[in-house]
């Protein structure tokens, strides 16, 4: 646990005791505050009692006494309305803020060289793989390395500071709103696709908080921000151009990254490659002695060009941290990859089964379906706004659609002449897609990306994927890549 000071002696209202409520408590008291606790659920405030914490009616409280207000994440902080509790913390004067924040403080609070690096990733797409394969190629270099926050253990929760560690932090949106002086060393934007409007007023709020992550951090420290569509560009270039800052641009672009005038460099992720080029260098001198050339062919859990991104954000943050270029590329290689993204969890001779439950919306499923020729695409669940009419381009790649939950008729009216079928439930469509793929002969893949959110179904997309690799290995599925 990280003790967080800065409140001795004083009450801090908690509301929303999940994990990351419960151990901003738990934090809080460690650190010397009284925290308060309430939760509008009977079992949050059960716990709470259960560990000694006041569990206090908050909508009946003196907030005047509170010296912050600690929010869930999942309570909305401005749209579709602020909760309850916001309303009356900014009645009272009382400052609003996160977990993420709270850590911020505590790390703030230490001598400066005793202070541990930080690396924080956020973005729509690909940020639980970056933090992921961020931490797995630093342990690999033998660094000391925390991974947590919105991936895993809660960010509070994870070990007291040493000045030799690194804290791999994965932040959401709804985090990054409640923050006001997080300064990770090292911050990462992968990538932005509309998501979760309805919690940030629409695309431009939701864009502000994205960019929440940049906001404090100090002389010296490294923005890295993915380009390949406008609102990171625009992100990148405000931040390189307006605020000189270093800012290394990461793209996929086929022609090349866009070379700005005021970043410090590029990283090109093309034909399963990484180049690192200075700012200085024209570009037909890639690669040279001076960029080195990382060929990710032979890492097999990061499949498609939008993990070749994601190796570029791992490499360059490793880099950041001084790791060598030798032991970065071996991490990369290495990263035995996570459940539910582009996880291959089975295949029954040449027909291989590919769980990527995490794809809930259409940009991520369209990361997926550009890494196969051809796929037997399972997708469904309750639809995002647009559902997948974005992914038209991609549906001559479908050899056969199998349509599952909510969305199930509306995808089918979308599909049109795209050979496709309602099936509802995954289970029957693991069965009717392998069916069509060991008729099809050959390498084939049956592809779990849902393009959509798992409610009507499961209670969240771990479920749903674990509910997809059960109905393969009940087909008599080997497990792992074939």
């Amino acid at each position: 646990m990280i003790p967080v000071p800065g409140f001795e002696g004083r009450r801090v209202a908690v509301f929303g005791l999940g994990r990351s409520g419960i151990t901003a408590a738990r934090a809080l008291q460690a650190g010397g505050a009284l925290p308060i606790l309430w939760d509008d659920g009977v079992s949050g405030r059960m716990q709470a009692e259960a560990e000694g914490f006041t569990v206090e009616d908050l909508t009946t409280a003196d907030w005047s006494g509170f010296a912050a207000l600690v929010l869930s994440p999942g309570a909305p902080l401005t749209h579709p309305r602020p909760h309850w509790t916001v309303d009356k913390a900014r009645a009272a004067g009382v400052e609003v803020i996160g977990d993420i924040e709270l850590f911020a403080r505590a790390i703030s609070a230490l001598p400066e060289d005793e202070r541990p690096k930080v690396v924080a990733i956020t973005g729509t797409n690909g940020k639980s793989t970056t933090t992921a394969l961020i931490g797995w190629v630093l342990k690999q270099a033998g660094l000391t390395v925390h991974v947590g926050g919105n991936i895993g253990i809660g960010v509070l929760a994870l070990p007291k500071p040493t000045p030799d560690a690194a804290y791999v932090i994965e932040v959401s949106s709804y985090q990054l709103d409640l923050t006001t002086s997080f300064a990770p060393d090292v911050a990462i934007l992968t990538n932005i696709s509309p998501d979760h409007l309805d919690r940030h007023g629409g695309m431009e709020g939701y864009v502000a908080a994205k960019r929440r992550l940049f906001q404090s951090q100090p002389v010296g420290s490294l923005a890295l921000v993915g380009v390949d569509e406008g609102w990171g560009e625009a992100i990148a270039r405000d931040l390189a151009t307006f605020q000189k800052r270093d800012v290394t641009a990461v793209s996929t672009r086929d022609h090349g990254p866009p070379v700005m005038e005021d970043a410090k460099s590029v990283l090109w992720t093309h034909d399963r490659t990484l180049f690192e080029v200075a700012k200085s260098m024209r570009l037909e001198t890639w690669p040279s002695e001076d960029c080195p050339l990382v060929d990710l062919t032979p890492a097999r859990s990061l499949p498609g060009r939008h993990n070749a991104q994601n190796a570029a954000f791992a490499y360059a943050a490793a880099r950041a941290l001084g790791v060598g270029y030798e032991q970065a590329a071996a991490g990369l290689m290495s990263f035995p990859g996570l459940a539910h993204r582009m996880e291959t969890v089975g295949h029954i001779g040449p027909v291989r089964f590919v769980n990527d439950s995490k794809a809930t919306n259409a940009d991520a499923a369209r990361q997926a379906l550009t890494s196969y020729p051809s796929v037997f695409w399972i997708a469904g669940g309750v639809p995002k706004a647009g559902g997948i009419d974005d992914l038209a381009d991609l549906f001559p790649r479908v050899a056969r659609a199998y349509l599952i939950g909510q969305a199930a008729e509306a995808f089918g009216a979308t599909l049109g002449k795209t050979p496709h079928e309602i099936v509802g439930t995954i289970e029957a469509a693991v069965a009717a897609a392998a069916r069509d793929a060991a008729a099809a002969g050959g390498d084939q893949v049956v592809l779990l990306s849902p393009a959509c959110a798992s409610f009507d179904q499961y209670p969240d997309f771990e479920a749903r994927g674990e509910a997809f690799r059960a109905a393969v290995m009940a087909l008599g599925a080997e497990g792992g890549a074939a």
